[in-house]
């Protein structure tokens, strides 16, 4: 064995490899752009994981595609920032260590909020690179001396700066309003942070009774216990049958309140009887109607979700279960409840800890956002920001379009918290990017900071420029903002991209990207949602120490088609590690076949072989780099893996043997040459998506001489080859013809069972003498041919198998006729076996009992096995027919 082959061993070990070249890669400062470069520039910002997170495979994805994307460009001579960093995950991190510190019997007011935030960033010291170690494993090229957090004092600054910019021009404003409160996290959450779930529920008939005389009107409600807080019933203004009671009053039932009957056309008179309690305090519609109408807002509601003394005194205390039983039960006795009526209905729910979520009178900061939306809807609809599928920009601009105002309070202690004062004097608020030492007001001294945190997503919504410096004027902001694409999920479009969006253009006046490219949702084989509690999840951890990282990339890059979600099965990562190994197959044969080679002597004259697997590879790159362009990263990782098993290993590497082991030193030499460098382009190609195997065996080959000399560089420093010379098309005709004649005689050979080691003989027309002039030893190669001669005139022979290449009909008979009859046995047998398989389903699945009594699961999967068992059986009396044919024929 050669010192060459030496170096790549039977099998790619992939763990010691991959830990090797990405230190190597690290050493080499190979991820860091310089500013004064005369490269262009290309740029990415990571969206940043919850410093609370593990590698899944949603970051697994999006991480592979952004690495493929970063390689690609630095390959195209670009010079690339791809910045890192991590989000302080407000809520997520404040659960994390208030469990920790409840497995000790604390709670966080029992530490204070100076010594639980010290316990945090203790968490977070100990924790919170745990995800970072795992996306350099996956051999992301971030550049990681510009890695960022949300809390670090660069970008608290920047937080500061945009809210008191925004406070002070009237944008961000403090006011009690409805918002959605978690009564298990205590604080505020977003409409887009309280998804609604579809729950099981009643729909109550209650009876509201005239104030002044007998009767009363009928409302209906799916929360009986909130009418304690009503301070209305509210009809439709259209409504004949509710236009004489428009201003009347009834007794509020439980309590000693009357209520006026109110108009609005926010009613539905068709839901239920045409007339709703409202309840401004704990109901979004009700509370806008009763600011419309000026209706009095009542909260029945402690901050954990208990009923406060506005209850009355019997309910308070209560919890919402126990206050709506009870309410039930008084209503009853009272003979006010008049049905219950199974009803489905929508609920949010607290996106952390899944508790329901309740509507809450709130004093908190909103930020205005219609002033905010409009040029964001706008830079979106000219096209500066594109949306990859364009399909996702529908979703953008819903709602954009149908946006509200935006809480950005949260009532946690780990975020940046509000840097706003208010003054004990006035009660006015200052804000400041400093600690102010006087109202802005009045000038007054007793200042106190609201003790609220800003939103995660607010500080989020900064990334793309807070990153690189802003608010001070940084040499990065300028060489690589705006950024050139963001890679997300589709969840997060109105979370964080909307608001990146609108934020840049505010304070950047620039959009922050050019580019949104919408990554695939990754689901099962079945399609099913992956998650914990269904089982199906895959750990991409365990299938990078199974497999190898570069399986596992090429597998998501391969699957990852725009507008399609994933569907992943672990049987994808055994066809992406079969890759991996045929690539090493391939560079193993070339290693062994290059131990007289000299990469600094001339190639001498290269055969039509040599030089059409060098234009096959254009094509490939040329494939794949546009493929890169658009984000269709399928595409690409199709182009090259077709390139390199079928192109490169079934057919060029198959035709170079005869020259390898033959007698012509230059031919052998051109060989060699172009091994070499055909190779050596393909990794170049196949780089950014699988770099560990590529750089393992890269560095093993013999490297080709350079224009500046050097011998030394990774993979990544090195630019994509330049295109070899075309094939005339002479030369083209004749290579389509020969891989065309080789393909249809292989499927003759496949579809007649040949052995491989069955000789057979090739005959073809004398006018295509011309197109397989010098390839007679190729063909009969690739095909096993033990003759191939030119007299296919007439009618082929009896025994003859026929099929077309190009324009001419070909002739493949067989060396030994007697195969035929051999085959056409053990095949009769074969159909035999399956029919009496097939007669036996077919009489279990037309049981009534069966039927009747097996899992349908059972059922299904012996359906499936009797259509399989006939398709087979189709299958083999073709084969049979057809080989009893030509038996028949060579007997005679």
């Amino acid at each position: 064995m050669t010192d060459q082959e030496k170096n790549l061993p039977k099998r790619f070990d992939a763990e010691p490899a991959e830990a090797r070249w990405y230190q190597e890669w690290l050493k080499r400062d190979l991820f860091r752009p310089e500013t004064d470069s005369q490269k262009p520039p290309y740029s990415i910002v990571i969206p940043p994981p919850n410093v609370t997170g593990a590698l899944h495979l949603g970051h697994a994805l999006n991480g592979s595609l952004q690495d493929v994307l970063s390689r690609h460009k630095r390959m195209q001579g670009y010079n690339v920032l791809w910045l890192p960093g991590t989000d302080h995950a407000g809520i997520a991190t404040q659960v994390v260590v208030e469990r920790k510190l409840a497995e000790d019997g604390k709670t966080r007011h029992d530490l204070g909020r100076e010594a639980f935030l010290e316990e945090v960033w203790k968490w977070k010291k100990i924790h919170g690179n745990t995800i970072i170690d795992q996306q350099k494993r996956l051999g992301a090229s971030c550049d990681w001396s510009r890695e960022r957090f949300t809390m670090d004092e660069g970008l608290s600054k920047a937080v500061r700066t945009v809210f008191t910019h925004l406070h002070q021009e009237g944008l961000i404003y403090r006011a009690n309003y409805l918002v959605n409160w978690c009564p298990r996290c205590m604080t505020v959450l977003s409409d887009l942070e309280a998804p609604r779930q579809s729950v099981g529920g009643n729909l109550y008939k209650i009876r509201y009774d005239y104030e002044d005389r007998e009767g009363g009107i009928e409302v209906e409600t799916t929360r009986p216990e909130t009418l304690l807080g009503d301070t209305a019933v509210a009809v439709h203004p259209e409504d004949e049958r509710y236009g004489s009671l428009i201003g009347q009053r009834v007794k509020l039932p439980l309590t000693q309140r009357s209520i006026e009957i109110v108009a609005d056309e926010f009613v539905d008179p068709a839901f239920g009887t045409g007339a709703v309690k409202v309840t401004p305090g704990h109901d979004p519609n009700d509370f806008e109607c009763g600011r419309r109408l000026g209706l009095e807002e009542i909260n029945l509601l402690h901050k954990d979700g208990t009923f406060n003394e506005n209850a009355g005194e019997k309910y308070a205390g209560m919890d919402m279960k126990t206050a709506r039983k009870t309410v039930l039960a008084d209503l009853e006795a009272l003979g006010l409840l008049l049905s219950t009526t199974p009803h489905q209905h929508e609920v949010p729910h607290c996106d952390r800890c899944h508790t329901v979520v309740e509507p809450l009178l709130s004093n908190q900061w909103f930020l205005k956002m219609e002033p905010l939306a409009k040029p964001a809807i706008e830079i979106v609809r000219n096209g500066k920001v594109k949306f990859h599928p364009k399909n996702w920009e529908n979703t953008y601009f819903h709602w954009m379009e149908n946006i509200r105002d935006w809480p950005i309070s949260r009532q946690l202690w780990w975020g940046h918290r509000i840097p706003a004062w208010e003054c004990g004097a006035c009660g006015e608020w200052t804000s400041d990017v400093d600690t102010p030492t006087a109202c802005r007001a009045c000038g007054g001294t007793d200042l106190t900071q609201d003790d609220d945190v800003l939103d995660t997503w607010f500080s989020s919504a900064l990334w793309p420029f807070s990153t690189m410096g802003w608010p001070d004027e940084t040499e990065d902001l300028k060489t690589f903002y705006p950024t050139s694409v963001l890679s997300t999920g589709f969840d997060i479009i109105f979370f964080w991209v909307a608001r990146m969006i609108f934020m840049s253009l505010h304070f950047m006046k620039e959009v922050p990207f050019q580019d949104v490219y919408i990554h695939p949702l990754i689901r099962d084989a079945k399609g099913k949602k992956m998650s914990k509690t269904a089982g199906n999840g895959i750990d991409p951890l365990e299938v990078m120490a199974e497999h190898g990282t570069d399986a596992l990339r090429y597998t998501l890059v391969s699957l990852a088609a725009q507008g399609r979600d994933i569907k992943l099965g672990t049987h994808h990562f055994d066809g992406a590690r079969a890759f991996v190994t045929k690539i090493w197959n391939a560079a193993r044969f070339s290693l062994m076949n290059l131990e007289d080679f000299n990469p600094a002597s001339e190639p001498g004259k290269k055969s039509l072989y040599d030089r059409w697997i060098r234009t096959r590879l254009d094509v490939a790159m040329g494939k794949a780099h546009e493929a890169l362009d658009a984000y269709r990263f399928n595409d690409a990782a199709s182009a090259i893996y077709h390139f390199m098993w079928r192109e490169f290993c079934d057919w060029y590497i198959e035709l170079s043997k005869e020259t390898l082991q033959g007698e012509d030193q230059e031919a052998r030499a051109a060989t060699q040459h172009t091994l070499v460098e055909t190779l050596s382009g393909a990794l170049q190609v196949l780089h950014p998506i699988m770099p560990y195997v590529t750089e393992e065996i890269y560095q093993a080959l013999p490297h080709l001489p350079r224009a500046d000399g050097r011998s030394d560089l990774m993979l990544m420093e090195q630019n994509y080859p330049s295109p070899a010379p075309t094939l005339t098309q002479t030369e083209d005709e004749e290579m389509n013809f020969f891989t065309d004649l080789v393909t249809k005689v292989r499927q003759v050979r496949g579809e007649l069972g040949l052995p491989p080691k069955s000789k057979i003989r090739i005959r073809l027309p004398k006018a295509a003498g011309e197109l397989t002039a010098g390839h007679e030893p190729g063909i009969r190669a690739l095909t096993n041919a033990e003759a191939l001669d030119l007299s296919a005139e007439g009618s082929a022979p009896p025994a003859a198998s026929v099929t077309r290449a190009g324009p001419y009909q070909v002739w493949v008979e067989l060396e030994d006729p007697s195969y035929f009859a051999e085959e056409a046995n053990r095949l009769e047998k074969s159909l035999k076996k399956l029919e009496k398989d097939i007669a036996m389903f077919d009489k279990k699945l037309s049981n009534p009992k069966f039927l009747e009594r097996a899992k349908p699961e059972v059922v299904a999967k012996d359906q499936k096995k009797l259509q399989g068992l006939r398709e087979e059986a189709e299958t083999t009396g073709k084969r049979l027919s057809q080989l009893q044919d030509l038996s028949g024929a060579a007997e005679s």
